[in-house]
């Protein structure tokens, strides 16, 4: 076989890969109903339907805001949401997206827009629990309106990786270095909870800036409720759930192609404000898993 042959048969290899992996993580299967996967937890007269309860609505005022969780509970899978976060001045309010296993220790994987006063930037905050372990906050300002239209927002967890992304990109990676014993990694079973609540203690200028009520009431809509996942008991794993007959589970979901880690470098670079690995105060020594590129 000849250097051009060879050199296109990489090529090719290599276009696949990408390819596969953007195509599952773009096309799982979209609008299912809201009801096929989710229940309302709490607020229930403060969320409304549209659209053939493909598109919910929640809404928060002085008394309540709301949310809603999936019914079943998963050990692995790949999580999106399309949302659209209020808008006006939405400062003090908290929009979570994020997966809680609420029953023993603690593992969790969180989304929370912090709202802002108007002109000012909404920062989406990320955090991992594991083995009751949190603390590991970053925190990354939009690089476009998110109260002007819907945005996907997903997470893929399988037992090598959890990524967070916006639309595709990739913009924060937690490894499994239990692998190896180093530290903790979420594997407990977890459900999908959605809420829209006040966060004036803490989500804005550190508590600072609060509410603005004369604004309410503040409204956050989301739509996509399909769910790819491994269902699992919340107390139990099910290790079929590390199965590679899931397509999140197979060998090029355990890191990012090459094109993701681009515009993962690229998204730190320019649009992270804080990262709890660089706080020196908080960690005079890094936890082992900042050691990850």
């Amino acid at each position: 076989m000849g250097f051009r042959s060879s050199m296109l048969i990489i090529i090719v290899i290599l276009f696949e890969t990408v390819f596969s992996y953007s195509v599952a993580i773009t096309n799982a299967t979209k609008n299912a109903p809201f009801d096929q996967n989710y229940y309302v937890t709490w607020g229930k007269d403060r969320i409304l339907f549209f659209k053939h309860r493909q598109e919910v609505q929640l809404s928060l005022d002085q008394s309540s805001g709301a949310g809603f969780g999936s019914k079943s509970y998963f050990g692995s899978g790949f999580f999106q949401m399309r949302i659209k976060l209020p808008d006006k001045d939405s400062a003090g309010v908290v929009t979570a997206f994020y997966l809680n296993s609420n029953v023993g220790v603690h593992d969790e994987l969180d989304f929370e827009f912090l709202g802002n006063r108007p002109g000012k930037p909404i920062v989406l905050q990320t955090n991992v629990f594991a083995h009751g372990l949190g603390g590991r906050e970053q925190r990354t300002v939009l690089w476009f309106d998110p109260t002007a239209d819907f945005h996907y927002y997903k997470l893929l967890w399988n037992q090598h990786q959890i990524v967070f992304f916006v639309d595709d990109i990739p913009i924060r990676v937690y490894k499994n270095h239990q692998l190896s014993g180093l530290v903790g990694y979420p594997h407990r079973a977890m459900q999908v909870v959605v809420s829209l609540w006040d966060g004036s203690n803490w989500a804005t200028d550190g508590g600072k800036t609060k509410a603005n009520w004369t604004q309410a009431p503040f409204q956050a809509h989301f739509q996509d409720f399909n769910i790819a996942g491994c269902p699992s008991n919340p107390n139990s794993i099910n290790k079929d759930c590390y199965s590679t007959k899931y397509w999140w589970n197979k060998e090029n979901y355990w890191q990012l192609n090459q094109r993701q880690m681009r515009d993962y470098e690229t998204v730190r670079r320019r649009y992270m404000n804080y990262d709890y690995c660089s706080d020196k105060n908080r960690y005079p020594i890094p936890p082992i898993e900042c050691h990850d590129p």
